[in-house]
């Protein structure tokens, strides 16, 4: 290790303590007691920490190629969150996914509870949850003093989102959290008004969204060109010419599509349409499983079962990363995401499921790709063997560094990478991971189309309203049109992609990137190239930006 990640090491442990909220998320220890200052000084401290970094970056110089790697990729992840920061974007976004409200809720799903102090350390961030939100009121507040303030239906969403975790009869989450660690005496009395208190403070934080924010908040949910051109690269690592992209979408889906209708005459019969295919594949009992405890149970086997197979064939998967945790998450919100392992592996990589109230029954045909997105493969296995290669990575790369158009881009990148080595011949399977990519292709169109307002194409490959302007009322139709989503997670995502400008595209456009880096790699290499090779070399440069990602690559 030399003076850039000595540099970035030391980061970490100035981060860490400016953010115990992250340090939990990421496994550092000897924070869970606390929770991130939301203030308005509390986004300052670590914007200058940003700051003081870029400027020793900026000064010392790379000592061996990996340094080069581990400098390029700090600098292009440091430079966007502090261009954010400085643009208001990190002091005033609020959506149905990313917010102060939401890191510091969330960071309680993966709090250690084992222990006397664990649960401790939860009953003192549970009785730290107003000071925090009372903090990031201000912030809010000073953020919309200068116009800076997020779209009236994202912050009515919000308050909506608050009403359910708050809600007696419904999640009831920091209630429902302190009855599951089942404490008594004096740790149980200060569990329990630490739920009240974090209740009362979301309930109270849900009001103050509706009469202080939303009648100062945007009309308009489209972002606008300048600030989805920041957005979409710090999404994606990349810069990409927009407007080629937005074609780019209409002709993957058309592509897509075609190749849907395709399989769906395996499953239904010549000449069957992809409704049809489904309609035969939901009916099919082999198929369906009841009950969400024998659904986790499911993805569980099949994760271990990809596990098993991929190591020592396809891929060498450290042996700490052969372990992974599914688990059913305590809300409701139609989610599915992974978490990473803690440090020292402690706490395994987890595939979350957040099964919307009402669901008991469940279609495998249409997640198996889905479990091999959020674990190996996909995430699981690129977050978790970063997390191992203390040789190679320093500890910012390791657990800092993470970029959505390189972790999503991958793991759609794996999906259609399983269907290759012959995981998904499974017809019902294959048209699952085919609906599941057009889905994201649907995604690359109406983000960049609603966002920047374009014109949907005149002679588009659907007949879609050619010639108008995009709106969120046009996508909704859109993705009605083109995804096979229930309508209520179909609703979450359009509100998300309208309150997350750029996020959205960066695992179709990701995957796009990935697949231009293995083709390049091809042709850097001719009959040398060797596919087993090129993935271990890439995962081996942890989590980058996709530009220096290709950089680096071609320096290999």
């Amino acid at each position: 290790m030399g003076r850039i990640d000595d540099l970035a090491n030391r980061y970490v442990a100035d981060w860490a303590p400016l953010s115990p909220t992250g340090a939990t998320y990421v496994g550092i220890t000897g924070y869970d007691d606390q929770l991130d200052d939301l203030s308005p000084a509390g986004y300052e401290a670590r914007a200058e920490l940003t700051r003081r970094t870029l400027a020793e970056l900026d000064a010392t110089a790379p000592e061996s190629e990996a340094e080069r790697t581990a400098k390029e990729a700090m600098q292009e992840r440091l430079g966007l969150e502090l261009a954010r920061h400085d643009a208001g974007e990190l002091t005033s976004e609020v959506n149905v996914i990313a917010s102060g409200l939401h890191e510091i809720r969330l960071v309680f799903d993966l709090m250690p509870t084992g222990s006397e102090q664990e649960r401790a350390d939860v009953a003192a961030r549970l009785n730290r949850f107003a000071g925090a939100l009372e903090g990031y009121k201000t912030t809010l507040r000073e953020a919309a003093a200068t116009g800076r303030v997020s779209s009236k239906v994202q912050l009515t969403e919000v308050a909506k989102q608050c009403d359910t975790w708050t809600d007696p009869h419904g999640d009831n989450f920091f209630h429902g959290l302190v009855q599951r660690l089942d404490a008594d005496g004096t740790l149980g009395a200060d569990l329990r008004r630490g739920a009240a208190a974090a209740t009362a403070a979301t309930a109270e934080f849900a009001q103050f969204l509706r009469t202080e924010l939303v009648p100062r908040g945007r009309d308009k949910q489209a972002a606008g060109r300048e600030r989805y051109e920041l957005a979409s690269q710090y999404f994606l690592g990349a810069k990409v010419d927009l407007d080629e992209t937005y074609a780019w979408g209409f002709a993957e889906l058309a592509r897509l599509e075609a190749e849907m209708r395709t399989v769906a005459g395996r499953i239904a019969g010549p000449g069957a349409s992809v409704d049809e295919a489904v309609a035969v594949l939901d009916a099919d009992p082999a198929r369906t499983i009841q009950g969400k405890e024998a659904f986790r149970d499911w993805m569980q086997a099949l994760a271990d079962k990809a596990i098993g197979e991929l190591h020592g064939t396809h891929f060498d998967i450290p042996e700490q990363v052969r372990r992974i945790e599914c688990c059913l998450a305590p809300t409701s919100d139609g989610a599915i995401y992974y978490t990473g392992p803690s440090e020292d592996f402690s706490r395994p990589g987890r595939m979350w499921w957040a099964v919307p109230q009402g669901v008991t029954d469940f279609s495998t045909w249409r997640e198996v790709t889905t479990v091999y997105h959020e674990g190996v493969p996909g995430h699981h296995l690129q977050v978790a063997q970063t997390a191992v290669r203390a040789e190679l990575l320093n500890r910012w790369q390791r657990l800092l560094c993470w970029v959505s158009g390189h972790g999503e881009g991958w793991a759609l990148y794996s999906e259609r990478l399983m269907d290759d080595l012959g995981y998904l011949e499974d017809p019902g399977d294959k048209l699952g991971m085919l609906d599941g990519q057009a889905f994201r292709a649907a995604r690359v169109i109406i983000d960049i189309g609603m966002h920047l307002e374009l014109e949907i194409p005149r002679d588009n490959p659907f007949g879609f309203h050619p010639g108008e302007r995009w709106t969120p009322e046009l996508g909704w139709e859109f993705m009605r049109a083109h995804c096979r989503v229930p309508e209520e997670n179909l609703r979450f995502e359009l509100n998300r992609y309208l309150g997350w400008p750029g996020q959205a595209p960066s695992y179709k456009v990701g995957e796009r990137i990935w697949l231009q880096a293995r083709e390049d790699a091809k042709a850097r290499r001719g009959a040398d190239f060797d596919l087993r090779e090129f993935h271990r070399q890439a995962l081996d440069l942890g989590a980058l930006g996709l530009d220096p990602l290709r950089r680096a690559l071609a320096r290999l």
